[in-house]
């Protein structure tokens, strides 16, 4: 399998500006022989505004940006594309949105088939899974289905937040939400990505980057912890 990918659990980490924590992994991911990088937008209303801050932080790294929002035919760009970025936002409405413009099956086929590489960031860190279960969103606009681009046969939670043993705040935690959606059958593991982490798939070969350290939930098993350079290439088997 030819997939690169890229998914990271947030845009912007507290002290640092928009996607400054992760550009040299970036940089790396991305290399040399990419140019032009395809961003989609879709997460966010104001789609203009959000390809102005793509394009600006992408072309310090040395890439030019070109938004799927701006092109005539959406498919085609794909289909054109050397890479692609999906940034965060909403991860219904960028599901929702997906489907609508027939992108989907596309950047499944290009990532998977063609291997251009595909970078992810909070909701287009969702959208790459097997489905948007397990997303923080509220679900303000509702897609045809849950199901996602299925780039990796596990699903993600971006800003993985530990419970804060001193808050009085009665509400469920991050780890019981994930922990009853496990609770229905035939879930697939979820890997809680703090703010700061990322998870690199070249092949069949996961590795953990960033600076803070990842939580592994599945089905009928403890919870574990992984440090950053750790390998997770056995969470990419299908049989889980």
């Amino acid at each position: 399998m030819k997939r690169r990918l890229l998914l990271v659990s947030n845009s912007t980490l507290h002290g640092g500006g928009y996607l400054q924590h992760c550009q040299q992994q970036i940089q790396d991911f991305f290399g040399k022989e990419v140019k032009r990088i395809l961003f989609v937008p879709y997460a966010l209303h104001d789609r203009d505004a959000y390809t102005k801050t793509a394009r600006d932080k992408f072309k310090t790294l040395g890439y030019e940006v070109e938004s799927v929002h701006e092109t005539p035919d959406p498919v085609d760009a794909v289909r054109k594309a050397e890479g692609i970025f999906i940034g965060g936002g909403n991860t219904f409405r960028l599901l929702k949105a997906l489907y609508d413009n027939k992108l989907v099956t596309e950047i499944k086929k290009r990532v998977l088939e063609d291997g251009i590489p595909y970078m992810g960031s909070s909701a287009g860190t969702n959208v790459s899974t097997i489905s948007i279960n397990t997303t923080n969103d509220m679900p303000i606009v509702y897609p045809p289905t849950f199901a996602a681009i299925g780039l990796v046969p596990f699903n993600i939670n971006p800003h993985y937040l530990d419970p804060d043993p001193n808050s009085k705040h009665m509400g469920e935690t991050r780890e019981q939400r994930i922990t009853q959606y496990h609770e229905e059958l035939e879930t697939p593991s979820v890997l809680g990505l703090r703010e700061g982490s990322m998870l690199l798939v070249e092949g069949n070969k996961a590795t953990l980057l960033g600076s803070t350290k990842a939580r592994l939930f599945q089905r009928g098993k403890q919870t574990t912890e992984y440090e950053p350079g750790s390998d997770l290439s056995f969470l990419l088997t299908d049989a889980q």
